[in-house]
């Protein structure tokens, strides 16, 4: 009997998947299992919420069911997965149970809350439930602090001070984007923070959250007590791994798969920001899509290695947006940097002159293709 194919999980990555599983085969069964309602919505729009005064709803792309029928999919929505038995071949919901041929973990990814007093009061916009569940409290809150100056936390600065709000922005780092790029290359977007009114404070620790009559009591290491409306954590993300290791799949950061996206068990694959290819977790749209090509053909009898090519990070920050890739984080490359009222130049060298790593700003961004190409991989 053929049991198909069934997808743990909703998001960007499991819905890729099924639209090039469908480009290649029309029939195969093909059951999607979610916690959540499976309507669709664009993830990196919860950057833009705020200023946009865009409530959860209008996130929604998509309902699950026309999704459903126009992909010809098994959806069994709002249902949480208690168990994965990899002998039986059976996902187990509670009291139900199916059975597959191959299963593939998109279980996504959960914000991550640093392990301080009051860390309940901190809210996080990983998805659109989130958004949700605190949108009210955002769109009220006056004075918002975001804790982390990476990636996410700098969009969202950005975004809370376009709709008007006073914004705090903690990290323990010593720049803005500290993990992605050197500090002399992000200065310029910390200067535009700056000039919009953004706080910025580095080589700080959050300790604790209390609760007061005017909102929310922030003490920091440095021994400033900030009184805000709103804490929204932005430090990272940490791939959800537990359905997986209960299950006796090798895990170490994300969900251990090989280059055909394979874990430890050969019927089991992981796929989007719970997935770990190489020691590297790629929680970014262009490995998502690559990945799930790949995977698609793979589920369907092929045995092809992911071949990932140069690809682009965009920083979503309308003020002064940016665009990178390659190797940008390494410590070891020296930095050619130009900047002029258009924008910002920077590449990144190793020992041997060779282009590793690029940021462009603003106007700049058009030259982004051009030295993709030229990047040495």
């Amino acid at each position: 009997m053929n049991h198909g194919i069934v997808i743990i999980g909703s998001g960007f990555a499991a819905r890729q998947l099924v639209k090039n599983i469908r480009k290649h085969d029309a029939q195969v069964p093909v059951r999607m299992i979610a916690a959540d309602s499976m309507d669709e919505y664009n993830k990196p729009d919860l950057s833009h919420v705020i200023s946009l005064n865009q409530r959860a709803e209008d996130l929604t792309r998509q309902r699950a069911g026309e999704f459903a029928e126009q992909f010809n999919l098994t959806l069994n929505t709002n249902t949480w997965v208690s168990d994965i038995d990899p002998r039986e071949r059976m996902v187990k919901c509670g009291s139900q149970q199916f059975s597959y041929d191959k299963l593939v973990l998109a279980t996504g990814s959960s914000a991550l809350l640093p392990p301080i007093p009051g860390k309940e009061l901190m809210l996080t916009l990983n998805s659109q439930q989130e958004y949700l569940a605190c949108e009210s409290s955002l769109r009220d809150a006056q004075r918002v602090m975001i804790l982390g100056g990476g990636l996410i936390g700098t969009e969202l600065a950005m975004d809370f001070c376009r709709a008007g709000k006073q914004v705090i922005v903690v990290d323990n780092s010593a720049s803005l984007l500290a993990s992605l790029m050197p500090a002399e290359v992000s200065s310029r977007l910390q200067h535009r923070l700056n000039q919009m009114g953004v706080e910025l404070l580095f080589n700080q620790r959050l300790e604790s959250l209390s609760k007061t009559p005017q909102g929310i009591s922030a003490a920091l290491s440095n021994g400033r007590i900030v009184g805000v409306d709103a804490v929204v954590a932005a430090i990272g993300l940490r791939p959800n791994i537990s359905l997986a290791q209960h299950a006796g799949i090798a895990v170490s950061r994300g969900i251990q798969v090989n280059r055909q996206l394979q874990t430890s068990d050969a019927n089991i694959y992981a796929l989007g920001d719970c997935a770990e290819i190489d020691g590297k977790v790629l929680p970014f749209l262009q490995p998502i899509q690559f990945s799930a090509m790949t995977l698609a053909k793979n589920l369907l009898g092929a045995a092809d290695g992911l071949a990932l090519p140069a690809m682009l990070v965009k920083v979503k920050t309308p003020e002064l947006p940016l665009h990178l890739a390659g190797e940008t984080q390494r410590t070891d490359l020296s930095w050619q940097i130009t900047a002029d009222p258009q924008g910002l130049i920077a590449k990144g060298f190793d020992e041997a002159q060779q282009l590793r790593a690029f940021i462009v700003s603003e106007a700049h961004m058009k030259l982004a293709f051009g030295l993709l190409r030229e990047l040495v991989l």
